[in-house]
């Protein structure tokens, strides 16, 4: 008696098996893409094997792995589907590998390591969609029959779509119900699938798709997947979210986030291009004086970069910015008592450039067609070795006896014209999944050759904002949207996801350079707080009562930072949904301190105090606020609320510390 593979669950679904629900494996070797894998043996082990080239979650003492092997008798392939436990932390990591056993090529057309079948289809689908400036939108919808995914083309994980879904309850909460989450540690294009089926049960796929990706393997050759990661939750979002904090903060990020951040000073909106070594001299001395950690440079420092027309690629020193070289200016800026960062966009080339002239070939393009600029700029090849052995060269000849701290490494176009000189015909495809790897290269030797400094990445804002980044990189500027409101909505969606610690978040100027609006100082030092905290405006310019301000900021930002950091985060609620204020907060992992942000986005004429529910406290333990005498109980601050008296203005807030009393 024969059944359809169709109604039943799968581990892992293979194309042209009788499962017509989206599948996770295309492996062409007689030209039909139909395999047929079977089970030949399973083993478990304590901790984890590497991913070659790949980051990937770093296993504790607990930390267990399934691994099962599968093979496929007219191919000659192995799989090997991986399953890593992380008991404590409610996750289980998932990944495959694939070894051509045969004697022919074999071509990979889809891969997606995770899959998962649920028996049911009354949940709702999590998602996050956007734009340049508009990173991270919540949306929420019922799942329907018929496929729902998200996903990007673009080369990089995208401001559009972060790999990140969520399943859920209809009636789900912050604090209630069940939720299934689901992430990718990955940085390039990717794809998450999610179908309601004819038995009214629900397949998850999350992986690289197939439209930008194909792989081929020659004989003996192997493929390992990224890894895709999930978690449960069946006490709402909220706890589904902390998992994951848990989880990224402690064991994908590296352990440098454990550490407090620098409060950094970066001069991109104060000057853009117009620095010089007087300039920013100028800069340290002031920011010395306010309190900064570290003067960050930004773009504009090497050879003819005094706009974004030219010199991508050209990483040397501007001798009429700083005649005595780089070297001397940043021991000038130590000798002022902070610490230097410095700006690069490895991935790109401006056609005005020498390195461009003198290898063309080293761009992305396809033979015979014109390449796309965007922003004056074409992507380098990172699938090209030769590309990647240059950048590490000219990196360590530049950098040499420099005392760098802290490196930003931006990325500020999607990839186009998809073709790459260093790859036969057939392998073309591979180009999307291979420039990941060289660029994961890359950054692996920087973080190797500079073990001290402080990496952060950017990607046109939040482009990159993915585990695979936070792998290499504590934190990550989330939105080049600064404008404090834009940024309450911006770092709910990211707070979902990642760790308040690895979200970057500074005090800018106003009018904001993106949307003209004006806030108060104080407010915009409060949304930052909820991040890795530093600023991003001419200190010498601003008004003095802002500057005066500096000071006392910076303070606050240092007797908080373990707290956001390292604590708990709770939404209590949400701008985005009912257009008036924004609440959120931290909680320490014992309960006896708690931080939360209020923020009245707009006044309201004849309207009483509100009425906040706090989250995440002990109901037995009893609580102080800072400037009051009462004490309360956590359950009394929890259930019946704390009153927040109307604020005057638009754009006010108030931070609200409590700790046991």
């Amino acid at each position: 008696e024969h059944n359809s593979p169709d109604v039943f669950a799968q581990e892992c679904s293979f194309y042209g098996s009788g499962d017509f629900r989206p599948n996770a494996l295309r492996l062409s070797a007689d030209g039909t893409g139909v395999s047929d894998f079977v089970y030949k043996s399973h083993r478990t082990f304590r901790g984890r094997l590497a991913l070659d080239g790949l980051p990937a979650a770093r296993a504790d003492e607990n930390t267990q792995t399934l691994e099962v092997t599968l093979v496929d008798t007219v191919s000659g392939c192995r799989l090997k589907l991986y399953y890593t436990v992380f008991a404590e932390l409610d996750i289980i990591s998932r990944y495959m590998v694939i070894e051509n056993g045969g004697e022919h090529k074999v071509r990979i057309d889809k891969c997606m390591p995770l899959t998962l079948d649920i028996p049911r289809s009354d949940l709702e689908m999590i998602s996050f969609y956007g734009r340049h400036n508009k990173e991270l939108n919540f949306q929420r919808a019922p799942l329907h029959h018929g496929i729902q995914s998200v996903g990007s083309k673009r080369g990089a994980t995208s401001h559009h779509y972060n790999p990140f879904i969520a399943l859920c309850d209809r009636k789900a909460t912050e604090e209630k119900g069940e939720a299934y989450g689901f992430n990718f540690v990955y940085s390039g294009s990717f794809l998450d699938e999610v179908e309601g089926d004819q038995t009214n049960g629900t397949r998850v796929l999350v992986g690289l798709g197939s439209e930008c990706f194909s792989y081929t393997l020659g004989a003996g050759e192997s493929f390992c997947s990224p890894e895709a990661v999930m978690t449960y939750s069946a006490n709402g979002i909220g706890h589904m979210s902390r998992n994951f904090h848990g989880f990224i903060r402690n064991n994908v990020m590296p352990s440098v986030s454990l550490e407090p951040h620098p409060v950094v000073l970066n001069t991109w909106e104060a000057c853009y291009f117009r620095i010089n070594e007087e300039i920013l001299l100028d800069f340290a001395r002031e920011a010395k004086k306010t309190g900064f950690d570290m003067l960050v440079m930004d773009d504009g420092w090497f050879r003819k970069r005094n706009n974004d027309r030219a010199g991508l690629g050209d990483w040397f020193e501007n001798r009429e910015k700083f005649p005595d070289g780089l070297a001397s200016f940043v021991k000038k800026v130590k000798a002022e008592g902070i610490k230097f960062g410095i700006w690069v966009e490895p991935e790109m080339v401006n056609p005005d450039s020498d390195l461009y002239r003198a290898h063309p070939e080293w761009a992305l393009r396809v033979e015979g067609r014109e390449p796309l600029l965007s922003r004056h700029q074409l992507v380098l090849d990172m699938a090209n070795d030769e590309v990647i052995d240059y950048l590490i060269n000219i990196f360590d000849k530049t950098f040499e006896g420099v005392d760098i701290d802290y490196f930003k490494w931006d990325m500020n176009r999607p990839l186009a014209d998809i073709g790459s000189y260093a790859l036969s015909a057939e392998c073309q495809g591979e180009l999307y999944h291979r420039y990941v790897l060289g660029m994961y290269r890359l950054q692996e030797r920087l973080v190797t050759e500079f073990p001290h400094i402080l990496l952060e990445n950017c990607s046109g804002g939040g482009a990159r904002f993915d585990a695979g980044m936070l792998y290499y990189s504590p934190q990550i500027w989330c939105s080049d949207d600064t404008d404090a409101i834009e940024r309450l909505s911006i770092q709910e969606g990211t707070a979902l996801i990642y760790p308040l610690s690895a979200m970057g978040a500074h005090v800018s100027d106003c009018p904001n350079h993106t949307v003209g609006r004006t806030t108060p100082f104080e407010t915009r030092g409060y949304v930052a707080l909820a991040g890795t905290f530093g600023y991003e405006l001419d200190v010498t310019k601003i008004p003095e009562e802002d500057r005066a301000m500096i000071p006392e900021q910076v303070a606050m930002y240092h007797k908080y930072n373990d707290l956001v950091r390292e604590g708990d985060y709770y939404r209590i609620a949400s701008y985005s949904e009912n257009r008036y204020f924004d609440c959120y907060g931290v909680v320490k992992k014992d309960k006896t301190e708690a931080l939360y942000t209020f923020v009245q986005v707009l006044s309201r004429p004849n309207y009483h105090s509100r009425r906040v529910f706090f989250k995440g406290l002990d109901p037995e333990k009893n609580y102080k606020i800072e400037g009051e005498e009462t004490v309360y109980t956590g359950d009394v601050l929890m259930n019946a609320g704390y009153l927040v008296q109307n604020l005057w203005g638009d754009f006010k807030s108030r931070l609200i510390h409590i700790v046991e009393a």
